[in-house]
């Protein structure tokens, strides 16, 4: 198994820089997701996250991120959607790059959206 740095590496450089293009908003606010998620992810792995692997973050890691989120750091809906979307970005990323782990990243994929209460246009 691989570690998880160079995937995230990869992500950001080839991914979103060079073949999405993203905006630097954008780029900002999935690292700023990836480093809630990678020191959220020490205490139940006991892994620093250089030595965190593709697989330690499982569809279980995951969903008790989005709920800390929620209930410790107190963000909103819209706030865990947007690491949500974040987190399956890199997923669909990473399962081109490591098809052994495609059991675990469809797990990750398979946790759906928060449903929110949106504002009217009025």
């Amino acid at each position: 198994m691989s570690l998880l740095a160079p995937i995230l590496q990869a992500f950001f450089s080839e991914r979103l820089l060079s073949q999405c293009n993203a905006s630097p908003e954008t780029i900002a606010a999935y690292r700023d997701s990836f480093r809630l998620l990678l020191r959220f992810a020490h205490t139940p792995t006991g892994k620093q996250p250089c030595e965190l692997e593709l697989a330690d973050l499982d569809a279980p890691l995951i969903g008790a991120f989005l709920e800390h989120l929620e209930r410790e750091r107190g963000n909103s809906a819209r706030t865990r959607n947007a690491r949500l979307a974040a987190i399956h970005s890199l997923g669909r990323y990473a399962s081109l790059m490591h098809p052994e782990q495609a059991a675990t990243i469809a797990r990750v994929l398979a946790i759906p959206a928060k449903r929110h209460r949106r504002n009217s246009l009025s």
